[in-house]
Order: C-alpha cells, then sequence, then structure tokens
C-alpha cells in the first residue's frame, strides 16, 4: 500500500497509508530503525456514543500536502459521524518531533462531544521484547521505551495541555488484541504501566460548539533517554506545537525554491510534482548521507526484507539529481557516506544501512564451485561518475580532495585490474540484481567511470594516471562496440556471457537500462548504433494499454500483471524506465517542438503520481495502480532529472533560435564581445 504522506527531517521519519493510518517509524536514522514493524498506527473517532476508526468506510478522505511544503493537509470526513476533520501533520524540521493538529468540525448543527484516539503499536528496534509503556505525570504524558529509544506522547487543545486518557496494555500476547479495542467505547482504562509486547492509546477531549470547530495538536517526541524527551517536550510547550507546524513549513518552501530554475516554461501540474519530487525524495535522504531507496514496509510480506537500504547505484543516481538541484550538502552528505561504506577496498558491495555496515544481500561469494565477487559494478562506476558530476557543479576542492584516495584513486585502479583480455568488465551482477555477466549497462557506466576518473587525475596533476584510465576507457568503447552489438539486429545486448573461445553469448532480451549508452558512456546521442537501439528499445518495451509507459525489459517476472499478452505489455511500466526515455528524447531534440514526447512523459507522471504526487516503483498496466514500493527515491529523482535537462535544453534551444534570426554580422560582433 502506497505511503501517501511521508514526512520526516532525516532524523525522524513518519510514514502513511492511504487510510491516513501511521505505518513506519524510522528513527534516529531514515530506513533503520523501524520501531513499528509496519504494523497499523491507529486512529478512531467517538462522538455522542458512535465510533470509527479512520480505515470505516463511512470516511470520505483527501490526503495531500500543503503546496510546497512537507507539511500535510488531510481532510476527513464521516457523514454518518456528523464530522469534519481538517488534520496537519509536520515532523519539525530540526527536532526530533512529530505533531499532527487536528480541527474538528460540526456538520449537524449541534454542540458535540468528540473525542480523538491514537493508538500506537510500537515494537522498539524491530522487536516487541523489553518495551515499556508508562503514564508520566510530570509530563501528562505516555512514554514508550527500551534501551536508548524513548517516545513520548503528549498534546495541547485550546485550554490545557496534557493527555485526556490513555490505555497502556498488552498486544498479541494470550489473545490481546490491543488496547486500541478499548477506545471503542470512548473510554480508556488508564492502567499506569505495562511492560513486553505492549501498546498504548492515548485521548483527547473536545467539546465542538454546533456548526464550528475545535482543534487538538498532538506530538510524539522522540530522543536517546528520559531527560531527552521530558527537555524536548518543555522546548515544544516553550515554542508552541501549532508555531512548530508553522515554522517547519516556512522551512521547506525555501528549501524547495532555494533555486530559481524557470518553471513557468511548465504546465502547471508538472511544475507542481516537480517540487513535491524534491520535498518527497529529502524524506528518504537520512542526514549522515544515506539515500535510501525506499521505506515502504508493506514490500517485505512480498519478499522477507525491504528496500530500506542504500544501494550505492539508486545513491549516485538520486545524488546527481541533488547536484543539478544545487543541493551540494546533500551530495556532500551521500559521498562522504560512501568513503566510509567502501572500506578502502576499490568497490562496492550490494547494499548498506544507514550506518555504512553491510546489509543484507543475495548475491554469493561462491558460483558453481568457483569463488567470485558478490558485486553489482555498475554501482561503484556510478558513484565515480557522480562525484564528478558534483565537482565540475561546486568546484570543492577542498572536499574533493578528503575523497580522492578513497572514491576515485582505489576503484580506478580496481576497475584497471577487474577486466577481460578485450578490455571488458568481468561478470558481475546487473543493475536489476538478477543476472550475472557482462552488462551493457555496467559497461557503459564503467566508461564513464573511467572518464570521470581521468579527469580527475589531470586536475590533480597525475597525467600517467590519467593517462591509462583514458586508454582504459577507449579501449572499453570499442570492445562495447565489438562486441556487444548485433549488427543483425542492429541492438545491443542486454547481457554478454564469457565463452571459452574468448568471444560471448549475447542475450538479446531489450532492456531499458541501455539508455546509459547515451547517458553515461561516450556514444553520441545521434549515433546510429543508438538510434537503431533505442528504435528497437520503443517497439519492443512499449506497454501498449490505456496506461502506457515503458517496463523494464521483455518479459520482467518481477510483480508481473500480465502473462500472456507479452507483445502488449512486456512488464510493469516503471516510472525510471519511461523517464529514461523522456531523457533520449531531450538529448537528441534539435527544436522545442521535438521534445513535445519528452513533456508527455512529464505528464504521464503526474497521472500516474498518487493525489500527494507520490510515485510508486511501478503501476498495474490495466489499472494504473501502483505496485511495489512507494514512494521510490529513484522515481522521483529521475523525475527531477528529466525536468531540469528538459528545461535547459529548451533554454539553449530558444537561443539557438534567437541567434539565427540575428543578421550573420550582428551575430560575429555580438560574439567578438
Amino acid at each position: 500500500m502506497p505511503r501517501d504522506i511521508p514526512v520526516g527531517n532525516g532524523d525522524l521519519l513518519i510514514t502513511f497509508d492511504r487510510f491516513y493510518r501511521v505505518r513506519d517509524i524510522y528513527y534516529p536514522n531514515v530506513g533503520r530503525f523501524n520501531h513499528t514493524e509496519g504494523n497499523i498506527q491507529r486512529f478512531g473517532v467517538w462522538a455522542d456514543g458512535k465510533f470509527a476508526w479512520i480505515e470505516d468506510p463511512g470516511w470520505q478522505r483527501e490526503l495531500r500536502y500543503q503546496e510546497g511544503t512537507l507539511v500535510t493537509e488531510v481532510v476527513l470526513r464521516h457523514p454518518e459521524l456528523g464530522l469534519e476533520i481538517r488534520s496537519t501533520d509536520a515532523v519539525d524540521f530540526h527536532e526530533p518531533v512529530y505533531l499532527r493538529r487536528c480541527v474538528v468540525r460540526d456538520l449537524l448543527g449541534k454542540d458535540r462531544d468528540v473525542r480523538l484516539f491514537s493508538h500506537w503499536d510500537l515494537s522498539i528496534r524491530g522487536t516487541p521484547v523489553g518495551d515499556t509503556a508508562n503514564y508520566d505525570p510530570q509530563t501528562s504524558s505516555v512514554v514508550v521505551y527500551k534501551d536508548d529509544a524513548y517516545f513520548l506522547f503528549n498534546a495541547c487543545d485550546e485550554n490545557k495541555c496534557g493527555i485526556d486518557n490513555w490505555a497502556i496494555g498488552t498486544k498479541r500476547v494470550r489473545g490481546a488484541e490491543g488496547t486500541w479495542r478499548d477506545a471503542e467505547d470512548g473510554q480508556l482504562g488508564r492502567n499506569a504501566i505495562s511492560q513486553g509486547s505492549v501498546d498504548c492509546t492515548v485521548g483527547f477531549n473536545l467539546m465542538v460548539p454546533a456548526g464550528r470547530e475545535s482543534y487538538v495538536t498532538s506530538w510524539c517526541a522522540c530522543g536517546k533517554s528520559y531527560e531527552d524527551v521530558r527537555a524536548l517536550n518543555r522546548r515544544l510547550l516553550e515554542i508552541g506545537p501549532d508555531r512548530m507546524i508553522a515554522r517547519t513549513a516556512s522551512y521547506w518552501s525555501l528549501w524547495a525554491r532555494k533555486e530559481h530554475l524557470g518553471l513557468e516554461k511548465l504546465p502547471a501540474r508538472v511544475a507542481d510534482l516537480f517540487i513535491r519530487s524534491q520535498l518527497v525524495l529529502r524524506t528518504q535522504i537520512d542526514n549522515g548521507g544515506a539515500i535510501i531507496a525506499a521505506n515502504d514496509s508493506d514490500i517485505t510480506q512480498f519478499g522477507g526484507d525491504h528496500y530500506s537500504y542504500c544501494w550505492p547505484r539508486d545513491g549516485a543516481l538520486v545524488a546527481y539529481s541533488l547536484i543539478l538541484l544545487g543541493q551540494s550538502e546533500l551530495s556532500r552528505g551521500f559521498f562522504r557516506f560512501c568513503a566510509k561504506a567502501i572500506k578502502g577496498q576499490g568497490y562496492f558491495l550490494h547494499k548498506y544501512n544507514p550506518s555504512g555496515e553491510l546489509a543484507s544481500s543475495w548475491h554469493p561469494w561462491m558460483v558453481e564451485g568457483q569463488r567470485v565477487l558478490p558485486i553489482q559494478q555498475d554501482e561503484t562506476s556510478l558513484v565515480m561518475w557522480a562525484l564528478r558530476k558534483h565537482f565540475e557543479a561546486f568546484r570543492d576542492v577542498e572536499f574533493v580532495k578528503s575523497l580522492y584516495e578513497t572514491l576515485i584513486v582505489r576503484p580506478a585502479e580496481w576497475t584497471l585490474t577487474y577486466r577481460d583480455a578485450n578490455g571488458l568488465p568481468h561478470q558481475s551482477w546487473d543493475l536489476w540484481e538478477e543476472r550475472r555477466g557482462v552488462h551493457t549497462f555496467t559497461v557503459a557506466s564503467t566508461i564513464g567511470a573511467l572518464r570521470a576518473a581521468a579527469a580527475f587525475a589531470t586536475d590533480f596533476g597525475e597525467p600517467d594516471r590519467a593517462a591509462r584510465y583514458r586508454e582504459a576507457a577507449d579501449k572499453m568503447t570499442v570492445a562495447m562496440r565489438r562486441f556487444l552489438f548485433h549488427p543483425e539486429q542492429k541492438r545491443f545486448c542486454r547481457m554478454a556471457t564469457p565463452l571459452s573461445s574468448g568471444g560471448y553469448r549475447l542475450d538479446m532480451t531489450a532492456d531499458s537500462a541501455n539508455f546509459a549508452l547515451f547517458a553515461l558512456s561516450d556514444l553520441r546521442v545521434d549515433d546510429p548504433m543508438i538510434t537503431s537501439e533505442m528504435q528497437g528499445m520503443q517497439e519492443r518495451l512499449s506497454v501498449r494499454t490505456g496506461v502506457g509507459g515503458y517496463a523494464r525489459y521483455e518479459r520482467d517476472y518481477y510483480h508481473q500483471i500480465e502473462r500472456d499478452r507479452v507483445e502488449q505489455v512486456p512488464g510493469n511500466p516503471w516510472a525510471i524506465c519511461t523517464l529514461w526515455r523522456a531523457q533520449y528524447v531531450i538529448a537528441r531534440a534539435k527544436t522545442v517542438r521535438e521534445m513535445e514526447e519528452a513533456l508527455g512523459i512529464l505528464e504521464w507522471c503526474v497521472y500516474r503520481a498518487e493525489l500527494s504526487g507520490v510515485l510508486a516503483e511501478q503501476f498495474n498496466p490495466h489499472t494504473g495502480d501502483p505496485i511495489s514500493v512507494s514512494p521510490l527515491t529513484w522515481s522521483h529523482a529521475t523525475y527531477v532529472v528529466v525536468v531540469l535537462e528538459y528545461l535547459q535544453k529548451v533554454r539553449k534551444l530558444e537561443k539557438a533560435d534567437t541567434q539565427a534570426l540575428v543578421p550573420l554580422d550582428d551575430r560575429v560582433e555580438m560574439s567578438s564581445k
């Protein structure tokens, strides 16, 4: 189920499902730990003897953000209860505190007795063993804690501060469902403490005048000790919870618009999704530098694991979007994280925890009895490539100096050793993490990495080293053209498997990842090989349904929906793969009109996004419903990249058109000036 309105600040991340239930609480790192295990955190309303949890079908819900911010604007209506609730959620931009302001309006024209209930089903650090929940009379709050993770739940309404009612008990033990059941009669038991597999429900009483409204602002303050959360609770009361929400909205509005990017050239909805994409991808970035792929715990039910890790590949491509946005501090944080994770060995392994330690993996260290490196070489290459993009944008010599040996020299020297006799990389796992071989995407990204390393070596006064890197890139480019291109089909392979004869067996499955040939390697976008490759990709990977878009590759099995008509539906449409098509269209365009297809793809993304602006990994080819994790950080980052490339190309083409209208003599005079 999509996480429609994530809110966070790089230390604390809160995600919601489409019913407006909190599902994930990550603290003190984005992606680690998830203190809910993905379990439902319920929100319910009692009014004049009637009760409804938020998933009740009687609720009408609109889940949005306030424009250009990471503060939500949720509208909830329940005709039977005769209530409308306007809810505002935020994680303070600076402090680890989640705030929710609920404004309750009567729709029946009579005075109302209304009680709001928030149920918290925590499993701190991923397990309920050893948790404690207790009522704290000093702060009039409920505190749930274990080890160095503390969560304080409190509130203020129009007249007072402190929760009105609470229930503390056990869950999923000896048949106990949890304290949320205690709320359904509008009363809570006020048990003072419980330990082990515990949960709590806190209640707020409101008297709502006829046809008017009342409000309560509640919060969850996070810290590493009792002293931390009590001190944060005091600061919050001094500042005022509503002022905290307002300052957070102001901060994110400033953050998302710190550069003038010429968005007025875009349709309004395309520009809005661009702003939203920046903000959503920021929620998935840990303040320690790790760029997390996705934080949607529902995926755990599919494969027994999740996406709350940092893949260097995803991270590098997201960092590229941050570089284009001018968010240099975030890209620096990512490269510092990479320098810590790589541990001086010259290559990255599969994926990493936000702490920089090696995460779970399915890449083996031995294949068919032979020792192998369990790597995706594109991950190492893309970090090198992205670091060069960062340096070209910001020229921060002191910063790059500290990373030159770790992220450039050692990886580049290792890359030179990890090649076969033809100059192509040895086998590794592909970017989709499904097959081992010599992949066109990997080769293209490695060429880009060697070019980046050569440029750095030149800058740092090492011409001999630069020459070796350029020579390796040249040889790899020649080998890519010779061995990976099928002259009869006029397409590049997806993967080549080395043969004992010195040649390769080619897997000619069309794969959208081959966009890297023009985006990362030396091949020009107008090269005949690229033209025929992209034409073949369009023919084979277009999803020919009303939903449209592009599949990852032919007969893609991951979350596969259509198994019979693969000619019409080669796979589910992916946001990134569809946007890669737009990058090609933009790169080859010679007039603004030739970019209409790219603009159409951006509008396709707008249509595929949730009401809140969240983009999933992939979509049902028949209904357009989101599939797999949502939001996917990579989806939003790629949307950002395409918008910026589109705007840059528009400016370039408009400038060329303007110059073409100037008489030749005037143009010569202008150029001399």
